[in-house]
């Protein structure tokens, strides 16, 4: 027998007794001291300690089942295990974090709106899917999360918001001494995860708290931790808390999940996040990407003798035209109204007193420039001639032709249309901050802006200028204003992502009626991939008026819906899968 042949059938007696047990859930009587793996639904938790083969640990790990992201940790050498499988396997870029309990000081202060608790309820769980798939992490599935409700060896804590019940961020820690018998006596936290339109701080510092004192409260003696190397927010937490860096090391699999982490810098790596989620899609397909201009988010995707360039969701299939009618907001106007489309009253401004006149008429106006997107230059609920006068200025800025529209109470309804079918539907809040108390309105709106450009790549924040003053002196208070605890304070009119707003996934709430008029709308503007505007009283009445449509939409910001699935099957039919299309 060859030395080849030796080592299968090692390698087939060492794996028999222990798979049935690695595709189990975790139970409170499962503990073993050798070959120890938890499923932590995300994928397995490998304890490399415990395997006494390492070939056996490469095979194992490279059983990862399809769409998980299973990780070795604590190998004592990393280098002999990725010998077995240089082709499969890399060593994660992270660091390992351990908090010594008897180090720990915890903090008398309380988290102010909002609570952690644990998980109590199927909806708790369902949030945590929707949480995990909106911060583009690997999701554990609704079930397992529920059916380890009471599970020693998992556990899950979420975040809740005080006023609405809302699950704000979520962890869950693995408890070692359970799994395996850990002479060690230790734990571990994973899958930290706080939603980015959280309007409070210090949501990730509490849920930390939590794991660490309800371990501690258990007897252990250690909370580690792995962190991905260039997370210095993350890790500026950790070491204030107590946790030092150890020299542990884990070892993960060259998935489509985990290529930015084993590929190095790609040229793609530059797009922006309304790029970067097409071209994410893109590749998993297996479609060729040739970045063009990242910071202007060109870049072309290619198969086969097909080649199509995009601007971030806008693409060649948008013809010219179609992008005039949506980049002028009056014509835009006029040809909705003509297809039977509700629209708010609307006039261009060709002199002060004729403005004026149309908002004595009217009572209350927006004021935007024609051309222009993202927000700028726009002002919302203007009600006296002086402001109006400001505002007629403050969107020449942007373009010469100023509009006056009719401004409609309301919620901001964005719904994404892909080639004619209803993609995403989401409520757009405008930016807001909660009093503390101790903070003036401008350092509120400061560190609000802080976390908004944190979670999403810089794109939003809170423009600290004259509409901002404008809407904060409307609700009674100056910019240097102390602002009470626990009060929630509007300092924009409008709800656009890209000045602080935030948006919330609706797509299932959305009234039919609704849907139809955005499609109708879509094909009255004869445009493949647009972002409609509307203000309804509610996303499940039928009562609607549109005020906008975007010939570029933001993709990136209505995750969990699969928009950028639906871009790649537009441009690329050929790829589309029946699971993507049931």
């Amino acid at each position: 027998m060859n030395t080849k042949e030796r080592n299968h059938q090692r390698l087939e007696r060492s794996r028999a007794p222990s798979v049935k047990n690695w595709d189990r859930q975790p139970r409170s009587d499962q503990a073993s001291n050798q070959s120890a793996a938890v499923d932590c639904g995300w994928g397995r938790l490998l304890f490399g300690q415990t395997f006494t083969d390492l070939m056996v640990l490469a095979e194992t790990l490279r059983e990862e089942h399809p769409g998980k992201r299973d990780v070795a940790l604590y190998l004592n050498d990393p280098h002999v295990v990725l010998s077995f499988a240089p082709q499969d396997l890399f060593l994660d870029p992270s660091h390992t974090f351990r908090l010594w309990f008897e180090r720990y000081q915890s903090c008398q202060r309380r988290p102010k709106g909002f609570h952690v608790r644990l998980l109590n309820s199927r909806t708790d769980a369902e949030s945590i899917q929707r949480l995990y798939i909106g911060r583009r992490m690997v999701p554990p599935g609704v079930d397992f999360i529920w059916g380890n409700r009471t599970s020693k060896i998992l556990t899950y804590w979420v975040a809740e918001d005080e006023q609405d019940g809302s699950v704000l961020g979520a962890v869950n820690g693995v408890d070692h001494t359970a799994a395996f018998d850990d002479p060690e006596n230790g734990a571990s936290l994973w899958a930290l995860a706080v939603d980015a339109q959280a309007p409070y701080p210090g949501i990730g510092e509490a849920l930390v708290r939590q794991v660490i004192e309800y371990y501690q409260a258990r007897g252990r003696s250690f909370l580690d931790l792995s962190v991905i190397h260039d997370n210095s927010n993350a890790i500026r937490l950790y070491q204030k808390l107590g946790f030092e860096r150890i020299p542990a090391f884990a070892l993960k699999n060259k998935n489509a999940f985990n290529a930015p982490l084993f590929m190095g810098r790609q040229p793609e790596a530059a797009l922006n996040p309304y790029a970067s989620i097409i071209v994410n899609e893109a590749r998993r397909r297996g479609i060729g990407i040739e970045v063009i201009d990242a910071e202007a988010g060109y870049f072309a995707l290619v198969l086969g003798g097909r080649r199509i360039v995009c601007r971030e969701s806008l693409s060649e299939l948008t013809s010219a035209v179609a992008m005039s009618r949506c980049d002028d907001k009056s014509i835009t106007h006029r040809l909705l109204r003509r297809a039977g489309l509700r629209v708010p009253e609307q006039t261009r401004v060709e002199a002060l007193d004729q403005a004026e006149a149309f908002l004595s008429q009217l009572g209350s106006l927006v004021v935007k420039p024609a051309r222009g997107e993202q927000g700028a230059g726009i002002s919302v609920d203007v009600r006296d001639p002086q402001t109006l006068e400001q505002a007629i200025a403050t969107a020449r800025r942007v373009c010469d032709l100023v509009i006056l529209e009719e401004y409609v109470e309301g919620e901001d309804l964005r719904i994404v249309v892909i080639d004619f079918q209803v993609a995403a539907a989401a409520i757009r809040r405008p930016a807001h901050v909660v009093g503390t108390g101790q903070h003036s309105v401008r350092e509120l709106i400061q560190a609000q802006s802080r976390r908004r450009r944190a979670a999403t790549g810089g794109e939003s924040a809170i423009p600290m200028d004259a509409e901002t003053a404008r809407c904060v002196r409307q609700a009674g208070y100056e910019l240097d204003s102390l602002l009470p605890e626990g009060e929630f304070l509007q300092v924009r009119k409008t709800a656009n992502l890209h000045t602080g707003g935030t948006i919330h996934d609706m797509t299932a709430e959305l009234h039919p009626r609704l849907a139809e008029a955005a499609i109708a709308a879509a094909r009255a503007l004869e445009i493949p991939v647009t972002g409609l505007d509307f203000i309804v009283p509610s996303v499940r009445a039928p009562d609607y008026v549109i005020i906008e449509a975007n010939e570029r939409p933001g993709l990136a910001n209505h995750e969990p819906q699969p928009t950028a699935e639906r871009f790649v099957d537009l441009l690329f039919p050929q790829t589309v899968t029946r699971e993507a299309h049931p």
